[in-house]
């Protein structure tokens, strides 16, 4: 990959499974003695794997340098005080650390019954929400009525030292127009090189729009990567979502495809990556090993 003075480009690890077999004290205590750059937890409520929050917390309360992330939480369904008040406490546990990003809806679709909202109402749930929970990490106190909150003098009694860049997901086109309107940045999954550097511009034409910039560095994707060959679940599993596309082409096997795939994402404008494994690594130890030795030399 070559190497760009414009951006920081960044490799995160992202964790699936953490549940019954996985170490993840000895996972986050690797990551942080291998000073790698951040650690991603999903929100699947179903699935053998810690709540993003819970899992969080319990990363930074054993690192002093790595940051931590949700890739995505849900944000419409819960209520933005509460959200704000997790956001604002982990800020104080780690100044600098916390990276959020906020989704539409579950990626499971059976999930979507767990956080409620209106009928038809989801996106403007989202919009009013986010609006919130940004200026309850920046105010003293907040006072709103809108269309789906009341808030009265509302507080975290905890605001951060630097206001906390909220990054959003989402690749239908009002999810891009939203990033531009609202976001900070963009997190995009399950998309070609080429189709994020039309994301891209979908996002900076809307905030340009909206009178606001998004910075050049804070785009990024999440990217699954086979050790070997693709796992057939996994690509039937991708198929279902993108079913217009070769699935292989979105999940590369072995990491010099992946080096190969993450340099078109580069020149295509993204700086900043969530690599996760394919399938459960039988060694997490070793997969970390492997993953600092082909990616971390390709920082900039």
């Amino acid at each position: 990959m070559g190497r760009l003075v414009a951006v920081k480009v960044r490799f995160g690890v992202g964790l699936g499974s953490t549940g019954p077999g996985v170490d993840l004290a000895a996972v986050v205590d690797r990551l942080e003695e291998l000073r790698l750059d951040s650690l991603w937890f999903s929100e699947l409520v179903s699935a053998p794997q810690v709540d993003p929050v819970v899992g969080q917390a319990f990363a930074v309360s054993r690192t002093s340098r790595l940051k931590v992330g949700t890739g995505v939480s849900v944000l419409p369904g819960r209520h933005p005080v509460l959200v704000a008040k997790q956001l604002a406490s982990l800020a104080w546990l780690a100044p600098g650390r916390i990276l959020p990003v906020f989704g539409l809806q579950p990626a499971r679709a059976a999930e979507r019954a767990h956080f409620p909202v209106p009928d038809g109402r989801r996106a403007a749930v989202f919009d009013e929400s986010l609006m919130l929970v940004r200026r309850l990490l920046t105010e003293e106190r907040v006072t709103f009525t809108g269309e789906f909150f009341t808030l009265e003098q509302a507080s975290t009694g905890l605001l951060p030292a630097k206001p906390l860049d909220l990054w959003l997901g989402g690749s239908a086109p009002a999810g891009l127009r939203r990033v531009g309107r609202l976001g900070d940045g963009w997190l995009g999954s399950l998309l070609t090189p080429e189709e994020c550097a039309a994301a891209i511009a979908q996002i900076q034409q809307a905030a340009t729009e909206a009178g606001r910039v998004v910075d050049p560095e804070h785009f990024g994707i999440s990217l699954p990567v086979a050790r070997d060959e693709a796992d057939e679940r996994l690509l039937s599993s991708v198929a279902e979502r993108r079913p217009d596309i070769d699935p292989r082409a979105l999940v590369p096997s072995g990491w010099g495809a992946a080096r190969r795939l993450l340099q078109a994402y580069v020149d295509a404008g993204l700086s900043k990556f969530v690599i996760r494994p394919a399938t459960p690594p039988a060694s997490w130890k070793s997969w970390l090993d492997e993953f600092a030795a082909e990616l971390v030399p390709l920082q900039t």
